[in-house]
């Protein structure tokens, strides 16, 4: 086992040291604190604890078997997916939806403009990631095949859209510091490092992408995003095991918790 735990962050209380799934109880829920519910080495649930993290609210954090999922998670979303919020008695899900609930709920720092149009451009940019996402995911298995020079031509072109509009924006895509589109596209740079071992052309470098480069080098020295670090060793261990159909959700645990 990796030496890590799963957060290292005095705003955020795991509750278990294990990820829970079939047969276990929901642990009681605290009056008046925010908890979410979440898997250590998904992106979309990382996406809601950087805001957390950034925002500065207190949470608990309690991590999810998604092979082997609860059915009292299915109570508060039937997909069974996360992130989900819940707060006394109040769940939210999905991590666009959680994220904007929390700018509203916590509004400072404020992560969206309060202009229409400026905060539609974000929206824009946020949303179109997905495609860089597919991408993401669809480069390892090109490889096998001879699709890969087209995969890697748009994930290419997807990412020259980023680059392009930090240059317009500044050291982060809100400016002097991060708005909503920096903590909704972070998880999947932190990632990148892990397809980059199979395809070195889809690295992020300061030859290819610099504003990009540059842009991660600040990234990785904020608070909410350190707190929320996952090694690259360990996303590839977990990818593996996630490919073989065995995920194993709670790698990297300290074995002072088993």
């Amino acid at each position: 086992m990796a030496s890590r735990r799963s957060s290292s962050s005095p705003l955020e209380k795991d509750l278990f040291p294990f990820s829970l799934g079939k047969d276990t109880k929901c642990p009681p829920v605290t009056p008046g604190v925010m908890r979410i519910y979440s898997m250590r080495f998904c992106p979309y649930a990382q996406r809601t604890r950087l805001v957390l993290q950034y925002k500065g609210i207190p949470h608990e954090l309690v991590n999810i078997n998604l092979k082997q999922k609860p059915k009292w998670l299915r109570e508060r979303y039937p997909a069974g997916l996360v992130p989900i919020l819940e707060k006394d008695g109040r769940v939210v899900y999905e991590s666009s939806v959680c994220n904007d609930y929390l700018d509203e709920m916590y509004p400072e720092p404020k992560l969206t403009p309060s202009d229409p149009f400026k905060k539609a451009e974000d929206k824009m940019l946020s949303e179109t990631f997905s495609k860089v996402i597919a991408l993401y995911y669809e480069v390892p298995a090109s490889l096998a095949n001879d699709t890969f020079p087209v995969t890697l031509k748009k994930y290419l072109r997807e990412m020259q859209r980023y680059e392009n509009a930090l240059e317009k924006r500044g050291d982060f895509f809100g400016g002097v510091k991060p708005c909503m589109v920096d903590f909704m596209i972070w998880p999947w740079f932190e990632r990148i490092s892990v397809i980059a071992v199979v395809a070195p052309e889809t690295d992020i470098t300061e030859d290819r992408f610099p504003r990009l480069a540059a842009w991660m080098k600040r990234m990785n020295e904020i608070p909410a995003v350190k707190n929320t670090y996952v090694k690259p060793e360990d996303h590839a261990h977990f990818f593996k095991t996630l490919r073989e159909g065995s995920p194993e959700y709670d790698h990297g645990i300290l074995q002072s918790n088993l």
